[in-house]
């Protein structure tokens, strides 16, 4: 944000001599929840000049090294593993029951892996190379923008999801595997508790109006450690709506959604010939 260091901290509300300890430490550090949660507020009030400069690292950082956070996460959690045909990690969802649906009935799911981010425009590319699928209308003369590498992809329908999870040798997981990924076991209203926090979720009242990096809201992640269960963009299930209807359930809201629609319980559905700005998804597969 291109403050002095205490004026940061007073933005942050830390001691100013905890800054200098947060970058001397760098990638090491794990943030006290309500710290990662003022930051994850401040970023999301900041103007769009400087939530911009904040993407466009993160997409540079990504293109050319190694997520140390992520591998530090795959040594020490043998709940996660890194997919061998898209790369992506995954995070073991236990068997189980789980409280559903707006009024928390009791089912059961065998154990699944989940995709801890949703598919990204860096993911999707890969996946465009190694099968010459059509890319997205948006991404210039077909290629990924390096600035939204790090961002879900959008403007794909049910069928390109479906195909991609194909290719990764996943699928699209049900409406049911994405909202116990979202509530966990005991069946949290949002991912993060029962609080109604907006700010650990890039929804309408954040004001961006765009998606953002998947590992942004880290404070709003799931019991399994999964992100962006509320927010960012609405992902594409495998479960129909109906028998024969050919609409198929979303799961998670978006950008474009007041926060009252991001609670994962929630239903949604779509043609899945539908494609938007605000839409998206993850895989999901059997243990």
């Amino acid at each position: 944000m291109r403050r002095k260091q205490k004026e940061f901290a007073d933005l942050v509300g830390v001691n100013p001599r905890q800054i200098p300890r947060w970058k001397r430490r760098g990638e090491t550090i794990e943030l006290e929840l309500d710290n990662q949660a003022a930051l994850d507020t401040l970023l999301t009030q900041a103007p769009p000049d400087v939530q911009q400069r904040f993407a466009a690292l993160l997409a540079e950082r990504a293109a050319t090294e190694h997520d140390e956070r992520v591998q530090e996460l795959l040594r020490r959690d043998p709940s996660t593993r890194r997919h061998a045909i898209d790369g992506k990690v995954m995070a073991l969802v236990g068997e189980g029951i789980y409280l559903a649906g707006p009024d928390n009935r009791s089912v059961w799911l065998e154990p699944f892996l989940m995709d801890i981010y949703p598919t990204t425009n860096e993911d999707y590319a890969k996946f465009v190379l190694a099968t010459n699928h059509r890319p997205p209308q948006p991404w210039p003369d077909g290629r990924c923008p390096v600035t939204l590498a790090t961002h879900p992809v959008v403007w794909v329908t049910w069928q390109d999801a479906t195909a991609y999870a194909c290719w990764a040798g996943k699928a699209l997981p049900t409406a049911r595997q994405w909202e116990k990924a979202a509530r966990g076991q005991r069946g949290r209203i949002y991912p993060w508790g029962n609080e109604p926090t907006a700010a650990k979720a890039n929804t309408a009242e954040s004001g961006i109006d765009a998606t953002t990096p998947v590992s942004r809201y880290q404070s709003g992640a799931s019991p399994f450690g999964i992100f962006d269960m509320c927010g960012n963009v609405w992902e594409w299930c495998s479960t129909k709506e109906a028998p024969g209807s050919g609409r198929y359930h979303l799961k998670g809201s978006a950008f474009t959604s007041p926060f009252e629609r991001a609670a994962p319980s929630l239903l949604n559905a779509a043609n899945a010939s539908m494609k938007d700005n605000d839409t998206g998804f993850r895989c999901a597969m059997p243990v």
